[in-house]
């Protein structure tokens, strides 16, 4: 059940109409507007069904909530949600931009790679220091050095960190260096690993899994959220399908859905879609014209000698390019994205 207040509701008459809900056995939610106030009653909404609500000052409506998830629903909050991102925001006019390489392979690739992404504009720096490999005898990351690499890149760019955590036993340490922790669509149905998740306080950016659906995903999210973490990305990054001219399909109609049905922002990944370097450009401008709030993009300063995903990896050159292209796309849909600085490039290829 939700209830929406009157324009101007005072402090205590919210926390009035909070008392009476849980004193019915319910738990509440806030979300603060601009000009009014969402109370989120989790719990059995049956009990509401005879309590007279609307005459609790206040209260200006009352709605049920059907769907399963109901702390993810757009209608659990006054507007989209705003998650905290290095000193900006994922989900408000700013397009995002998160680039790096797939792993980190050591310190100054990756030294090098950051001043990359911050000098074509991008607001953040991606990389695994844990990796789920498909084979057990691929390379599966640095971890604990490939962390302590990563804050330090951290700290010579000023770039916020993603990287990927994969086990319940790494959330602690990884949230000691991280910015961002990533779910892997992989894990994305990883209950015990989620739950962990949302007793923590850092964004988590949760993949779309393989074969999942929206609602699988949107479910997932609500595992997190329910713990007390409300600070979820979600990213869409294609599904397997059929097909195999692409790594992955990618779901471009899945944005726009997920915007309508969810408060929480939404990013895309267009390198694991394609898979292919030379498809990251179009998907991206294919993201941001959807309603993507922001991309995960791979590069790498040499993609021939990438441990890991060279071939959907951008060079340096390629992502700038990719960085000024996105640009009228994002004025068309009412964004921005930050200055491009012009410098002399190290990439390879």
């Amino acid at each position: 059940m939700i209830i929406v207040t009157r324009i101007g509701v005072t402090d205590e008459e919210v926390d009035h109409i909070r008392e009476r809900v849980e004193a019915l056995g319910l738990r509440t939610h806030i979300s603060r507007g601009d000009t009014h106030t969402v109370i989120g009653c989790i719990g059995d909404e049956e009990k509401l069904t005879s309590a007279p609500l609307l005459s609790i000052p206040g209260v200006r409506a009352v709605h049920p909530v059907m769907k399963p998830f109901k702390l993810a629903a757009r209608e659990f909050a006054a507007g989209p949600s705003r998650i905290p991102f290095g000193s900006g925001s994922i989900g408000g006019e700013e397009f995002v931009v998160v680039a790096g390489p797939c792993s980190v392979e050591g310190p100054e690739m990756l030294f090098e790679t950051a001043e990359a992404v911050r000098s074509a504009g991008g607001l953040g720096l991606r990389g695994g220091a844990y990796k789920p490999r498909s084979s057990p005898y691929s390379f599966a990351g640095l971890g604990l050095r490939g962390l302590e690499i990563l804050a330090e890149a951290r700290s010579r760019s000023g770039l916020p960190v993603v990287t990927e955590v994969m086990d319940t036993r790494q959330v602690e340490e990884v949230a000691g260096h991280a910015d961002v922790l990533q779910v892997g669509a992989r894990n994305m149905q990883n209950f015990s690993l989620l739950t962990e998740l949302g007793k923590v306080h850092r964004p988590i950016l949760l993949k779309r899994g393989m074969s999942a659906t929206v609602r699988d995903l949107l479910l997932a999210a609500e595992y997190i959220m329910k713990q007390g973490n409300s600070q979820v990305i979600l990213c869409e990054r294609g599904i397997r399908t059929f097909e195999t001219a692409t790594r992955n399909t990618f779901d471009l109609a899945a944005i726009p859905v997920l915007k309508s049905e969810t408060h929480l922002p939404v990013v895309a990944d267009p390198s694991h879609a394609g898979g292919r370097r030379d498809l990251v450009a179009p998907l991206s401008f294919a993201a941001i014209a959807a309603g993507a709030d922001g991309l995960l993009v791979e590069i790498h300063p040499d993609p021939e000698t990438a441990i890991s995903d060279g071939d959907q990896s951008l060079t340096f050159d390629e992502f700038h390019t990719l960085m000024k292209g996105l640009r009228p796309f994002a004025a068309a849909v009412g964004r921005t994205l930050p200055p491009v600085r012009e410098v002399a490039s190290t990439a390879a290829g």
